[in-house]
């Protein structure tokens, strides 16, 4: 099979691929030491044995023949990729069992087949082995993927999941590896390896796509990506109803991707589709804590790329804002302020119904941050958005503070309001 070099351009057979069987034993049989010694009880979920697997993908004492010699290299490359991902991932229960000596005899003869096949860095072996194993990988994970409406699929393939799993942990370490400028000339075959990922029904198959994508682009250019860029943005949008361990990091990839394709374009139909899709997610779990936090952390760039365009959300927005500003933990509504203090500065809240209920609901939260731990953080950032509310709303403002200027338990806000206003017509 032809093999593609650093840039997809050469038709020359893989350099590694060229290294002799003696090597390969060496190096393998450092690796098979360390890991016949871990001790390895598979989870009761887990079949096939994680270990077994890996010790199948090593080259046995017989010395390799030169005829099955590129088979062989293959296999010992993905048995390190595994071990590697071990190494960002120690809690996973798939690759938890590995200890710390297997991941340094990987490294080592990882380094080794390195510096024996001439290559500058892993990042440019890796991508010389690309167009050899990729392909593999991808028809590995979509074994056991089935079609939500066809879920008969999963089961009468026969295909044990657990294979899916260590080729979505394969993959993802070997894209982690390469980066720009050289990644780009690859994505004809890493996109579509991990939209297959992000398709999978395992939720440990799907966040190793998830981190692909990370990588990604974060590593090519959005002329690269474009071809791809509406099925990896539905393929997001469809993965946003999600389990909550996978919460976090769909918000993540989805909030990159849609910000890395679509910033030059707020008026996207993307920006309303996917917005839209975690609000409606949200709205049904109002009080998941951890849904919340993660969302309002990680949510800003879209708000900045989208704009005045936000406008149109301001209803859903509000209302979820207004339930969490008086939640029981403080992170929450620290959060809530931010975003709340971004949206005001990047619209002005023009047109909208809710200036009234946004003073009066930070008037209370003021009084409610007495007996909270945070209440001199939450305190500077009532005050603060107060103070943008005055200038942007004027008069509309004004109305609406005066009926608070006579409360008793005001009288440090208001003392606070008045001293930071002049400080800013004095500046």
């Amino acid at each position: 099979m032809a093999s593609a070099s650093f840039c997809n351009t050469s038709s020359s057979e893989t350099t590694c691929f060229s290294l002799p069987p003696s090597l390969l034993l060496r190096l393998s049989s450092q690796v098979s030491e360390t890991l016949e010694a871990t001790p390895y009880i598979p989870p009761e979920s887990s079949s096939p044995s994680i270990k077994a697997f890996l010790q199948s993908l090593l080259p046995s004492n017989a010395t390799p023949s030169p005829s099955n010699n590129k088979e062989h290299i293959k296999n010992f490359f993905l048995c390190l990729a595994t071990i590697e991902s071990a190494s960002d991932f120690g809690e996973s229960p798939t690759l938890g069992w590995i200890s710390t000596n297997v991941i340094s005899s990987a490294k080592s003869a990882l380094q080794q087949f390195r510096d024996a096949g001439l290559y500058g860095s892993v990042g440019e072996m890796v991508a010389d082995l690309f167009a050899e194993i990729v392909p593999d990988l991808k028809r590995v994970i979509k074994e056991t993927c089935a079609d939500t409406e066809n879920e008969e699929e999963i089961t009468t393939n026969n295909v044990p999941v657990g294979y899916s799993i260590l080729a979505a942990y394969q993959f993802r370490w070997m894209v982690s590896q390469v980066v720009n400028p050289l990644l780009g000339n690859f994505c004809w075959l890493v996109i579509p390896c991990a939209l297959t990922a992000l398709d999978h029904w395992s939720p440990e198959v799907k966040k190793q796509g998830m981190f692909s994508f990370i990588h990604i682009a974060n590593n090519v250019s959005t002329a690269e990506f474009s071809l791809y860029e509406e099925a990896v943005l539905d393929a997001c949008c469809r993965n946003i109803p999600a389990s909550d361990e996978l919460w976090h990091h769909v918000v993540e990839v989805s909030v990159l991707l849609l910000t890395y394709t679509r910033k030059s374009n707020p008026r996207s139909p993307w920006f309303d589709r996917i917005l839209s899709e975690m609000l409606g997610h949200l709205e049904r779990q109002p009080f998941n804590k951890e849904r919340r936090t993660a969302w309002l952390s990680l949510i800003e760039p879209v708000f900045d790329a989208m704009g005045l365009f936000l406008l149109a959300h301001f209803r859903r927005l509000f209302y979820l804002f207004f339930q969490w500003m008086h939640s029981d933990d403080d992170q929450t509504v620290i959060l809530v302020l931010e975003r709340l203090n971004a949206i005001v500065k990047l619209t002005w809240i023009r047109k909208s119904p809710h200036t009234e209920r946004l003073v009066d609901e930070l008037v209370l939260i003021y009084k409610e941050s007495a007996t909270r731990k945070n209440r001199e953080v939450l305190r500077s950032s009532i005050l603060e958005l107060l103070s943008l509310l005055q200038r942007c709303k004027g008069v509309q403002f004004e109305s609406t503070w005066e009926k608070h200027t006579k409360d008793p338990d005001l009288v440090m806000l208001i003392s606070s309001f008045n001293q930071h206003q002049m400080q800013i017509m004095a500046s």
